[in-house]
């Protein structure tokens, strides 16, 4: 195959203890008049008063809207805009999770060209340039502060919907990993889970053929030579890391390997696209109502299993990335080696080992198999193909928590 790559990312990434202070210098390149957007907890923080009081003395006009909730509801989006619209903002900061950054994100939208969020469900439907947006993530997660995707949840719509296109990518990042050192066990380990998931699926994500139209056509492209080397190198981090920032949230050197881990997961999958895991946490969350990040990760190693087959190498090269020595075993013994070391990782910040023990109804198997199929632009970015009998064996195993169940017999390679 020839060499094809695609990669999309802020203009400018700025990553390190202290960072924050550097909000005021670049929100004043990009404007003067700034609407931000977090939520209630977060607005009463010292640390985000400090950034209020940097922006001002850099010489810009703030308005706040802490009102931000999670999952972004439709309305809320549309409300925020039509709020600041008076107040005429020329940049838009979304400091927070990542329901604030994707409430900047669906704000400076509808700000730069109107509408309602539902015009723009979908890829490619936002016509242009939004007005800047910098991005200042609280938690090591969402990887939103790089992506091109804003999701919200829509009242007349059982599963969460999605907006995504380059232009929703922001101007700046800025993360700041101290900024997540009060982050509890629980967010870090839901968050962080979410991003080696991300990271993971990009990684194995489908390689598509060369085309000069791919990445103008679409968003998500499949792996590529760049995006596989944020991947590695967020699993990288994320496996040494995770756990330990779990275990001590006050560890700033774990804290700062999931905050970039997140980040550079971010970096890959905002163009290489996620895959089956996340396909079919969409109608699981609708149903259990359960964080999105415990969703896809319960669903990770069953996901990663099924897709054994046709991703030998990739599992290996995941193994060397997370310090795993082949041991002369058959490559498929050590890939089943790499996946149980994910599933251990999984099961040690406290992610279920199954559908079931995440809340999904017995009953409910073979819908979720039926609307995960119907995702199709996640889908078609899993390295194997995945019909509905297969989608359905896939959902039952992970509801039983029976990985061998998607084992299957592999050619004896040696892994290296």
């Amino acid at each position: 195959m020839t060499l094809f790559a695609a990669l999309r990312l802020p203009r400018e990434i700025l990553f390190g203890k202290g960072q924050r202070a550097a909000l005021g210098p670049v929100a004043a390149r990009l404007g003067r008049r700034a609407l931000v957007c977090t939520d209630a907890r977060l607005s009463a923080d010292p640390q985000f008063q400090a950034m209020m009081a940097d922006l001002a003395a850099h010489g810009l006009t703030v308005r706040v809207d802490d009102g931000v909730l999670p999952d972004v509801p439709r309305d809320s989006a549309l409300a925020c805009a039509e709020a600041a619209r008076a107040f005429a903002p020329d940049l838009v900061i979304g400091i927070g999770g990542g329901s604030c950054l994707d409430m900047a994100k669906c704000a400076s939208l509808l700000l730069a060209h109107g509408g309602t969020p539902a015009d723009y469900y979908g890829e490619r439907r936002v016509p242009g340039p939004i007005l800047p947006v910098v991005a200042v993530p609280t938690t090591a997660g969402t990887g939103s502060e790089v992506t091109p995707v804003a999701v919200l949840s829509d009242p007349d719509r059982l599963l969460k919907v999605g907006i995504s296109s380059p232009h929703l990518i922001p101007q700046a990042a800025i993360c700041d990993p101290d900024l997540t050192l009060t982050c509890p066990p629980q967010l870090t380990a839901i968050a962080g889970a979410d991003a080696l998931t991300h990271a993971i699926e990009a990684f194995m994500a489908k390689r598509r053929e060369p085309d000069a139209a791919l990445a103008q056509d679409h968003v998500f492209v499949g792996k590529s030579a760049l995006t596989d080397h944020f991947a590695l190198l967020a699993i990288e981090l994320l496996s040494r890391s995770l756990e330990r920032a779990f275990q001590d949230g006050r560890d700033e050197t774990a804290r700062a390997d999931v905050m970039m881990g997140a980040l550079a997961a971010g970096c890959a999958f905002g163009t290489a696209g996620t895959a089956a895991a996340h396909a079919i946490q969409y109608p699981i969350g609708a149903l259990t109502h359960s964080a999105h990040g415990l969703g896809v990760a319960a669903l990770l190693p069953y996901v990663m299993t099924f897709n054994r087959p046709a991703c030998l190498p990739e599992l290996a090269q995941i193994g060397a990335a997370m310090g795993l020595e082949a041991q002369g075993e058959p490559l498929d013994a050590f890939a089943e080696r790499v996946v149980e070391r994910i599933a251990s990782l999984l099961g040690a910040i406290g992610i279920p080992r199954s559908l079931d023990a995440l809340g999904l109804p017995r009953d409910k198997r073979d819908w979720t198999a039926e609307q995960a199929l119907g995702i199709e632009r996640l889908i078609k970015n899993n390295p194997r193909l995945v019909d509905l009998d297969a989608m359905k064996r896939l959902v039952g195993a992970a509801f039983d928590g029976d990985r061998l169940a998607l084992c299957e017999p592999q050619p004896a390679r040696i892994a290296s």
